[in-house]
């Protein structure tokens, strides 16, 4: 490996090998990488003091950087966690593999038989701040759609992220893969992100995952094609016809599960039909809890909240904090959420179909819900095993991007001497 002090030389050589380790696992077998993943959990639970050990050392430079507690929270690692990547690393070993299945199949008039099969996309590189455990996630997903990945962790989760790699590299050698099919790069020194954003002679897309400055950076600078998300600004709107019960426990859970996490509610929207006949009692709930709620004039007469700014409304907090108002209705809710939302997730509370309905037609987010907590933006919780994030755009992957979303596709062509008039 070229000395990790020549930043440009250090790329290109990852590069290179990964677009060859590309080449290899486009025919790799379903079986094969099954393989690779199994070994990989294995190793993972065999060294999890170590990866605790190493994720102490991370937790320290983290303190010293003075990162925020929902930060340190995203970067800890303990055995139950530990336990839940060796359970995704499972997951998507067990998945159906998307590489060579038939999306579509149909013959033309003029004799041809025409086949639309999913393909890898090549290399993907993943930019990711903070959380370790996406090392794991990003390496395994990427392996099982036929991709080589390029990981660029965050400087917190240098170490923890390292023995991470290691161990999905001890599972690439006991199935036979090249080793170079999983690379980190090894080095916290920033210019490795700049040369990841332009090498489009390696990278065939980045996935940025972390806070808004990376992700901004990556979408302003990049010549790789991106799938991002901004920011997860999530709404949770109380419908005039809610379940009161169904209310205080979801929106309980979306701000105060994880309050660190994309998926974590940021703002309550409260129709004022509701407000007038039952109060905020969930608001309530979130004042107990320890929530500072930054709530508008309405919703100030709740005990406990304080007044909300301007600046309040389509912020991310990633903290024990939320923003409340009261909106005229469902159409009140919507035209707040085109506003100031992030098109990540939104979820309505109501038992009312026709304004659930309303609700889903007119907001284009990824992911909208109903009666549910928004902590269930998740790859894993779709059933997907893992995810590499959560894209909000909408040119090829959207919402949880998993294996099936991290391939592309081609077309099989077989006539019978055929040929066009």
């Amino acid at each position: 490996m070229t000395d990790t002090q020549n930043i440009p030389a250090l790329m290109r050589d990852i590069g290179t090998a990964a677009r060859a380790a590309a080449a290899d696992l486009a025919y790799a077998g379903a079986e094969q990488k099954r393989r690779a993943l199994e070994a990989a959990a294995d190793a993972v639970w065999r060294r999890r003091a170590d990866i605790v050990a190493a994720n102490q050392r991370d937790l320290a430079f983290g303190r010293d950087k003075g990162l925020s507690p929902a930060m340190m929270d995203r970067l800890m690692l303990d055995e139950d966690r530990i336990a839940g990547i060796v359970a995704g690393l499972r997951a998507v070993a067990a998945q159906e593999d998307p590489v060579g299945r038939v999306m579509a199949e149909w013959d033309m008039p003029s004799g041809l038989h025409i086949r639309r099969v999913r393909t890898p996309l090549g290399v993907v590189g993943v930019i990711y701040e903070s959380r370790p455990n996406v090392t794991a996630d990003a390496g395994a997903l990427c392996l099982k759609a036929g991709n080589a990945v390029i990981l660029r962790g965050g400087s917190e989760s240098f170490h923890s992220a390292g023995l991470i790699h290691e161990c999905l590299i001890e599972g690439l050698a006991a199935a036979g893969l090249p080793g170079t099919a999983i690379q980190l790069v090894p080095t916290r020194d920033r210019a490795a992100v700049s040369e990841m954003l332009k090498a489009t002679a390696f990278i065939d897309v980045i996935v940025p995952r972390g806070g808004k400055g990376l992700v901004g950076l990556v979408q302003r600078e990049a010549r790789v094609p991106v799938f991002a998300h901004l920011e997860g600004i999530c709404h949770i709107y109380v419908d005039r016809d809610a379940d009161i019960d169904k209310a205080r426990r979801v929106i309980l859970n979306a701000k105060t599960r994880r309050t660190g996490i994309c998926g974590a509610a940021e703002c309550v929207l409260v129709d004022r039909a509701f407000f007038d006949a039952h109060g905020a009692p969930f608001l309530e709930d979130l004042v107990a809890a320890g929530v500072e709620v930054r709530a508008d004039e309405t919703l100030r007469a709740v005990a406990g909240t304080v007044p909300a700014g301007d600046e309040d409304y389509g912020r991310e907090y990633l903290d024990m904090i939320i923003a409340a108002r009261a909106v005229d209705g469902v159409d009140g809710a919507i035209a707040h959420i085109r506003r100031f939302g992030s098109q990540h997730t939104d979820a309505i509370i109501t038992e009312n179909d026709a304004t659930a309905d309303r609700f889903f037609a007119r907001l284009d987010s990824a992911i909208l819900m109903r009666n549910a907590s928004t902590q269930f933006a998740d790859g894993g919780e779709f059933g997907m095993g893992a995810e590499i994030g959560i894209a909000t755009g909408k040119m090829h992957a959207r919402g949880p991007v998993g294996a099936e979303q991290l391939t592309s596709f081609k077309y099989l062509v077989e006539g019978d001497g055929t040929i066009r008039s």
